[in-house]
């Protein structure tokens, strides 16, 4: 089996949501994976920050198989220990006793039930529809399904599908003078990231966090924080809302949730997290126990591993090294732990991605001119310099190439 016989298959079968992906893997171990012909790459994608312990870790294998041995699925028409434990460990990561957990499938189920728990918000507060409205920002992403792409800031994947639920205001992300005159009584709540992932790894303003949860507090918002792609120690913090002295109404988790199972988390504090009744909201196999098991191996190793310090040594190291690349392509770097975006200086990223990929390292090109770095959490000092040299050598070899198109 090859790469390219699989390409093919792919394409006669799949919907091209994605086109054709350039490598077929048959395997992973660690922070490297595996190609069906057998070359190894270092992964420092992590199937976009969701791979947190890396591949095939033995804390998730074991967990999930001692589950699926032992009851893989109930629907929430019954109890399972596993999710009642899951979601007591996330109350007790976000030290509030009062915040109340509903679990989905990924970021996207995540953030529309945060989307109707404002709704709900909102007619609770003025039962005539006056305060509907919804707050979000230019290049925030939140997600694919129709609720969640219509707080998603980006026109190009907005306007095929209009209309979108809504109504929803954009602002500018970092505007906190914005913020101030889009936020006002007919508001239910403000959605933003803490650092925008699919809008280039582009962390907030100093202070534009503690700003929000003032101007929402001010009109009588609801701020809710998406941590999809932040949350679980990718910036070296359980939850960097939190961390940066901000709790918000709604927290919604994915991604390194469960370190490859797909999971999701929408998280309550207060009064919102006591707006649904019985039958508002479900979800057949949210928080299912296998997945749930999953998720408390991830929280359990990040703990007993030390991998948050961890995280913020390496990503040091790693922010120190992208840095210390100094190529005239190189824009900006710009991020925290391990999570990095670097802004170019042309739409060059595809190709400095598939340089890299040919030197046995795997990034993203999140944006034409912008790659995304999320390594597992697990990565090692050796494995950010292996890294590095292979896109130090990325970086020249496009240069060049660039350079020669111009001669």
């Amino acid at each position: 089996m090859t790469s390219e016989l699989l390409a093919k298959r792919w394409a006669g079968v799949m919907m091209d949501s994605y086109g054709t992906p350039p490598l077929a893997l048959a395997s992973g171990q660690g922070v490297r994976v595996t190609d069906v012909e057998g070359n190894s790459y270092l992964d420092f994608v992590a199937g976009i920050a969701v791979s947190a312990l890396g591949h095939a870790h033995p804390a998730i294998v074991s967990a999930v198989s001692n589950q699926v041995a032992t009851l893989a699925h109930t629907s929430n028409l019954l109890i399972h220990e596993p999710g009642i434990r899951l979601a007591e460990r996330l109350q007790s990561l976000v030290g509030d006793p009062s915040a109340r957990v509903f679990f989905t499938n990924d970021g996207a189920e995540a953030n529309e039930c945060a989307i109707k728990l404002s709704r709900l918000y909102g007619r609770s507060v003025d039962p005539t529809g006056g305060r509907l409205r919804l707050v979000a920002t230019g290049n925030g992403f939140h997600g694919r399904t129709m609720g969640a792409l219509s707080i998603t800031g980006n026109p190009a994947k907005r306007e095929p599908f209009e209309p979108l639920p809504g109504p929803v205001t954009f602002v500018e992300y970092g505007d906190v003078p914005a913020l101030r005159a889009a936020v006002d009584e007919t508001v239910a709540a403000l959605f933003l990231e803490p650092t925008q992932g699919e809008g280039g790894v582009v962390p907030a303003p100093q202070g534009y966090l503690r700003a929000a949860r003032e101007i929402c507090d001010a009109a009588g918002a609801l701020l809710v924080v998406d941590e999809v792609q932040s949350g679980i120690g990718r910036t070296g913090q359980w939850f960097a809302s939190i961390a940066a002295g901000v709790v918000p109404d709604i927290l919604t988790l994915a991604k390194g949730l469960a370190g490859g199972l797909p999971m999701g988390a929408c998280i309550g504090f207060g009064k919102a997290g006591e707006l649904f009744t019985p039958g508002a909201h479900g979800s057949t196999f949210g928080g299912n126990p296998v997945c749930c098991a999953a998720a408390l191996a991830v929280l359990d190793t990040i703990e007993a591993d030390g991998l948050l310090e961890n995280v913020r040594r390496c990503g040091a190291v790693l922010e120190a090294g992208l840095r210390g690349l100094d190529s005239p392509l190189i824009r900006q770097v710009r991020g925290s732990g391990l999570w990095y975006g670097v802004a170019l200086t042309s739409a060059c990223a595809p190709a400095i991605e598939r340089a890299a990929r040919e030197r046995g390292l795997l990034v993203n090109p999140v944006r034409p001119d912008v790659l995304r770095l999320a390594p597992p959490l697990i990565v090692t000092e050796p494995e950010i310099d292996e890294a590095l040299r292979a896109l130090r050598a990325a970086f020249e070899t496009v240069h060049t190439e660039q350079a020669a198109a111009l001669t």
